[in-house]
């Protein structure tokens, strides 16, 4: 399984030198199992430079699965060139609107100049349950605790993980969200999870109920789980490079204090992950 990042920016896209080791770039994870099959959780900015290099590599079909649909993880959806030439396949409904209705919104007039039918007649919706397969990836989902709801997801193969956890707050319930030893029990021995770590827990008491975790809550949950390496995600807009390199130092630091041998490191544009 191979994992790459397209854009690990919350909120909104950023652009300019403060921001080029980690990339400005939102929302976009690119999952691929033995047999170069492709998974895309999300559509942010992210989405955009994704189809481009799949089109490159001659790649026409893939499938898509959404955590939820905050503008920062659709906003690349009407540049994503995959489904005009392709097929794409999208799985399950994140929160209780239909996934079509709300591409359809999204792309209506006056938004955007094309309608989403006319654009993207190459998609298709296929609802899914808790858990089902997509290729070789054994795939589970999990609710976020995030404002309007959202799933969190484990992909499994070939007796390796990748979980993924962003817009989760682990020091507050929303919902249909659980406590946190709920998504320890989820993300168990991983041997990558990738989570939200937007805040300092200085910045986080200002930040209660926004739907994002502070950096030491992500460490928290990777010692409680047992797994082998900590990627953190969903970096502030406003987070230039030096100060996302300080979070990873700090939660370097208090795991090695703690004694856990957990890799960390934060996520960034075209990333990859081998698992």
């Amino acid at each position: 399984m191979i994992v790459r990042c397209w854009g690990a920016r919350g909120g909104i896209a950023v652009s300019g030198a403060r921001y080029t080791r980690f990339g400005g770039d939102t929302c976009c994870i690119e999952v691929r199992d033995s047999e170069n099959r492709i998974v895309i959780i999300d559509a942010g900015t992210g989405l955009r430079p994704l189809g481009d290099r799949m089109l490159e590599e001659g790649i026409l079909e893939c499938d898509q699965v959404f955590t939820h649909l905050h503008w920062d993880h659709l906003m690349g959806l009407p540049f994503f060139r995959v489904p005009i030439r392709g097929r794409v396949r999208v799985h399950g409904d994140p929160i209780e609107i239909p996934l079509r209705e709300c591409f359809k919104t999204v792309m209506a007039h006056p938004f955007f100049p094309v309608p989403f039918e006319d654009l993207f007649s190459g998609m298709e919706f296929i609802p899914q349950g808790d858990s089902f397969r997509l290729g070789n990836l054994d795939v589970k989902t999990v609710p976020l605790s995030h404002p309007g709801g959202g799933l969190g997801y484990r992909f499994e193969e070939n007796g390796k993980s990748f979980v993924f956890l962003t817009d989760n707050e682990l020091s507050h319930v929303h919902g249909q969200g659980l406590a946190p030893q709920g998504y320890a029990d989820f993300a168990k021995e991983a041997d990558l999870l990738v989570h939200d770590a937007e805040y300092l827990p200085s910045e986080y008491p200002s930040h209660v109920g926004w739907g994002h975790s502070h950096w030491m809550d992500a460490v928290d949950l990777a010692e409680a789980a047992e797994v082998k390496a900590l990627g953190l995600f969903h970096h502030g807009a406003g987070r230039k490079d030096v100060e996302v390199a300080a979070i990873v130092d700090s939660c370097r630091e208090e795991l090695k204090r703690r004694g856990a041998d957990i890799e960390c490191f934060a996520m960034a544009s075209e990333h990859v992950v081998r698992l």
